[in-house]
């Protein structure tokens, strides 16, 4: 990768996730209690970190990048490191995450998406701050205020 890559578009950004991100959950402890917290993810080669910058930055993320170092695996084969940005926070995943992919994802990636707001909103071991995003979601606020369109 250069040393100034590109801005990347939003739709770039989408294409990338299709392929490198994902919806999920991390585990997590509160008060003696294992609880779900809503994830977005996308982790790339280490050699691919500056982009993974580009997007943070593009996005307006407050989140670090951490990066894994290589490793090898038992056959010798060395495996390069991993650069990797994880967004939990609730305020990011609604005013960013959620409206950058709503509407803007097909195939499995969609599915996946979907499946996760869901799961946001109906899991009893996420926790409570989390489900407004699922509230606003199904009462179609990311129809009527689209943020990312180009």
């Amino acid at each position: 990768m250069v040393d100034s890559p590109k801005e990347p578009s939003y739709d770039y950004i989408r294409g990338l996730v299709d392929g490198e991100g994902c919806f999920t959950f991390c585990r997590a402890g509160a008060g003696g209690k294992r609880i779900k917290l809503p994830t977005f993810a996308i982790g790339m080669s280490g050699r691919d970190k500056k982009l993974i910058l580009a997007i943070k930055e593009k996005l307006g993320l407050r989140n670090r990048v951490y990066e894994y170092r290589p490793r090898f695996r038992k056959d010798g084969y060395k495996r390069d490191g991993v650069a990797v940005l994880m967004v939990r926070d609730v305020g990011q995943l609604k005013n960013i995450i959620i409206p950058l992919f709503y509407g803007g994802l097909i195939g499995n990636k969609m599915k996946q998406f979907e499946d996760w707001v869901e799961k946001i909103g109906n899991d009893p071991d996420v926790p409570e701050r989390y489900k407004f995003i699922y509230k606003i979601y199904k009462a179609g606020f990311y129809d009527k205020n689209p943020k990312f369109l180009s």
